[in-house]
Parts: C-alpha cells; structure tokens; sequence
C-alpha cells in the first residue's frame, strides 16, 4: 500500500473503534513495575520489600544500583546492595526508574521501517521528562520524580499509533503523515493507556493537557503545566507552530515560574541538571 492511498480520517476511526472494541493490543508495563508502583502508591512498603521487588529482575537490579552510585545521587559510601539503593534513591525514585526502563523496552520498533521514529518519539520524552524534573524541583506543592515520569509518558499514545502505521504502511510512511497522525490522535490514545495503567487522575490528565497551551484550571502548577511547558523547551528552535507561539501568553509559564524568553538548556546550572538526568533515563 502506498503512503499515499492512506485516508487519515478513516485510519483514526479504525484505531479508536479497536480500542473502544479491545480489538488493539495496548501497551503493557512488566509485573515487576506493577507491583513497585503499586507498593509505592500504597505508602506501606519499607525498602526492604521494594527491593525485593527490583531483585526479581537482574537487568533492574543492576540499573539501580547504577543510579544510586551516579553524580546525581553519589555519596561518599558505594553501594553494593539493593536495599541501600532503594534508601539513597528514595522509593519514588525508584518507581519512576522501573517505569522508565520498562518504557525504554517498550519504545522498540516492531521492524527497521520506522525504528527511526520511535528512537525520535522516546528521545523527546527523556528530554520532556528531564526538563519537568528540574521544573518541578522548584514546586514544593509537585514532585520530582512524579514530574519527570509524567514527562517520560506525555506521548506515550504515539506508540500504537506507529504500530499500526508500521503494520500497513512499513517504509512507504511518509514522515509528514507520521507525524499529522501522531498529533492528531496520540493524546486521546495516551489517555486510554494510562487509565488502564490504573495511573493517578493527575497523570492520566498530562497528554491532553500538556497540549493544551491556554489551559489554566488553577492559580497553582500541576503536571499538565509543568510538562507543557517543558514540552515547549525541547521544542524551541523547531519548526513546529507550538515553538513560534506567543509564549508570553500561556499561563503555565508564570505558574511554572519560568520567563518565558528563557531557554533552559542555555542556562549553566539547569542544563547540567538536565544532561544528568538524561544520562540517568538513557542508562
């Protein structure tokens, strides 16, 4: 089939006729970050039964320990077991690594076709996630380590999108159809997965909120305008209309409290920060 002969209406009506019919495999997260998210969200579990948890899984484990030895959370003991790297990293921390290296996996393309366009959508999202991190760490009321998952996950729907393009398309896809249904219809299909990720209210809002640059339902920050505005950063000096937007004019900024002229992979200290980051995120 030629890239061409594609109608995009009525490829946007089967995909959310399969998903409204269970006909589309959604992606899934591994037991093992299942269990660790859920364990975290309950608030009971001690860094012994998170550990555990992350033993099950050699690849983890050793990411983990990994982390908790690198720049950002170094300190002047090395540590040698998982217990002490889930203590240093802090149980948050540590879920949003094992949702992050889970994601990592997921990100793979089913074939060479459009491996390109995968690697491009998980690279935003690291860079998405690292600049909400550093957003966030001057919010009191938000955190860290919840801001830079949201930012990990804002576009998740893309992938079953790419899926499906792969599936009936392969390397006859053109870049521009790519990406015209990627937009269109990633945000709605990012929705589903986290509500059936059983992800909280506040996530399950971010990928239609983050896209939505007059949003302003409070006087405060909340996700959605954290990873707004640093979907906005990562895309400054593109061509996309979001980077030629009056950027004055969008409240998320102000809550958010960055200028809006500022460019925060230009700034000494927050670039750093956010090179760390995604060096931690890449593995």
């Amino acid at each position: 089939m030629h890239a061409l002969s594609i109608d995009k209406a009525d490829f946007a009506k089967r995909l959310r006729d399969d998903i409204e019919q269970n006909r589309m495999v959604l992606p899934t997260l591994p037991e093992v970050a299942l269990r660790v998210r859920d364990a975290v969200e309950s608030d009971k579990s001690t860094a012994q039964d998170i550990a555990k948890m992350v033993g099950q899984d050699a690849a983890l484990s050793a990411r983990l320990l990994q982390v908790a030895n690198s720049p950002l959370y170094r300190g002047r003991v090395e540590i040698d077991n998982l217990q002490m790297a889930v203590t240093r990293l802090g149980v948050r921390m540590v879920r949003s690594l094992v949702i992050s290296l889970a994601m990592k996996q997921i990100f793979q393309a089913t074939s060479d076709a459009l491996d390109q366009q995968f690697r491009r959508v998980w690279e935003d999202s690291i860079q998405v996630a690292a600049i909400s991190r550093v957003l966030a760490s001057g919010l009191s009321h938000l955190e860290n380590e919840q801001a830079m998952l949201v930012g990990l996950v804002h576009n998740i729907g893309a992938l079953p999108i790419l899926t499906r393009i792969d599936e009936m398309l392969g390397f006859d896809a053109s870049h521009r159809l790519i990406e015209i249904l990627v937009d269109e219809l990633s945000p709605e299909i990012g929705t589903h997965i986290l509500q059936a990720w059983n992800f909280p209210e506040a996530m399950v809002a971010v990928p239609v909120g983050c896209l939505d640059l007059q949003r302003n339902p409070g006087p405060q920050a909340d996700y959605a305008d954290v990873v707004l505005v640093a979907r906005l950063q990562n895309l400054a000096g593109s061509h996309h209309p979001d980077a030629t937007a009056d950027w004055n004019k969008i409240p998320a900024f102000a809550k958010v409290g960055l200028e809006p002229e500022v460019i925060m992979v230009d700034v000494e200290g927050p670039a750093e920060e956010i090179a760390v980051v995604r060096s931690m995120l890449e593995g």
